[in-house]
């Protein structure tokens, strides 16, 4: 039978004679066949295994540690996947080479190109960390969850700031015109409603700082962290915001050890190389249906560890990000704009009803309101200063505060 073996190389396949074969005999045929010395060898048929970064990382993956289990006993049967980390480097059996001419193959310049274009994992993301604010994940998560089920993909565009040490702080989520399935998203987006959210971030002291969406219940039954589509529209949106920091959070429902759902927040980097490839051109960007999501197909051959390959699995292009929450300075109790129910100015009475007792220039203090009255104010003037009220928590204007008033009393 074959079984197909996943690593930092790509995809590979092993020719198994003993379908009940134990452990340790399968770590021999992969030592003889693909030349991973045994010692070397961490398996396990969690593909989360090849995000590791460390030998403490490592250990936590014993499905496949004892050597003496049968491969059958943990279902693995033809056609199945397992994942393999390796250290260290591997010298793999090429072609025969039959040179032309004195100074052998004749090269094309798309050849040479190719060969500069080596698709490895960066260790390292240029983000040290990602820190969202509990009340916009919470919005954004919950909303997916409970109105949504899961059951088909929801994006949103990530605003914040970036400290010199590139932490990214996440403090609000605008949310465009989009059209979610099971598989794709699609972002409508409105470029007047993007200039009032762009106004409103500048008096806010923030700027556009990451992309995050969601997959559904149906891809967990995929094996991959992102889909080819997902890599592509994750490079564009990274590469369209022109910031080294810039982060991909992806949300989605993972089952708990007591058969639960929890909602659970994963972030990443696409990796330099990724966004060099996608802006220049590299990428197919008419996927099949048929094609494996697995894995992004280039226009050209790129190398990929020991290979000239036209297929990248979708892994090296990710560089996993650390999260963390934080408590930032807006609110994010006000509805939120393009969902199932439009905004109308009674949800702005009914909003600055709810908070009555409080200073005005707190209850405006939510990004969403903001971009309601941005709709009736002037972008370049009116909607600046008072982000900046909101910003420095400063007294909001008389003509201003009686403006919002009368416009929420009209609804």
């Amino acid at each position: 039978m074959m079984i197909r073996i996943r690593s930092r190389d790509g995809l590979e396949r092993l020719s198994i004679d003993n379908p009940h074969l134990t452990i340790a005999q399968l770590k021999t045929l992969i030592e003889s066949q693909l030349r991973v010395p045994i010692a070397k060898q961490t398996l396990s048929t969690n593909q989360n295994l090849l995000l590791t970064k460390t030998v403490e990382d490592l250990a936590r993956f014993t499905d496949m540690a004892n050597p003496q289990a049968p491969i059958s006993g943990l279902g693995i049967c033809h056609g199945s996947m397992i994942y393999l980390s390796y250290d260290g480097e591997r010298t793999v059996a090429g072609p025969n080479f039959n040179p032309a001419g004195s100074f052998g193959r004749k090269m094309t310049m798309d050849d040479l190109i190719a060969k500069q274009m080596r698709v490895t994992r960066q260790e390292n993301p240029h983000c040290e960390l990602v820190s969202f604010d509990r009340d916009a994940a919470n919005a954004f998560q919950h909303y997916v969850n409970e109105s949504l089920a899961f059951a088909v993909k929801r994006g949103g565009i990530m605003y914040g700031t970036v400290s010199p040490e590139g932490k990214v702080e996440v403090d609000f989520i605008y949310e465009p015109p989009q059209h979610g399935t099971e598989e794709n998203l699609v972002l409508l987006r409105d470029p007047d409603e993007e200039r009032l959210v762009e106004a409103i971030a500048l008096g806010l002291g923030m700027r556009k700082v990451g992309f995050i969406f969601t997959q559904t219940i149906g891809q967990n039954k995929k094996d991959y962290t992102l889909s080819n589509a997902e890599i592509l529209q994750a490079a564009e949106l990274h590469a369209e915001g022109d910031l080294k920091e810039w982060v991909t959070a992806v949300v989605k429902l993972e089952v708990n050890e007591e058969g639960g759902a929890d909602v659970h927040f994963e972030a990443f980097q696409m990796s330099d190389m990724c966004i060099r490839l996608f802006k220049e051109g590299w990428f197919e960007r008419e996927v099949g249906e048929d094609a494996d999501p697995k894995l992004s197909r280039m226009k050209k051959d790129v190398v990929v560890g020991v290979k000239d390959t036209k297929e990248v699995d979708n892994d090296f292009f990710l560089v996993v990000v650390k999260i963390f929450d934080h408590q930032g300075p807006l609110s994010a109790t006000f509805p939120i704009e393009n969902r199932n129910t439009p905004v109308t100015m009674r949800a702005l009475k009914n909003h600055l009803d709810r908070a009555r007792s409080l200073p005005f220039v707190k209850r405006i203090s939510d990004f969403h309101l903001l971009l309601l009255l941005a709709r009736f104010l002037d972008v370049k003037a009116d909607v600046p200063a008072l982000a900046v009220c909101v910003q420095t928590q400063t007294a909001v204007p008389e003509g201003y505060q009686l403006l919002i008033e009368s416009m929420a009393s009209a609804s």
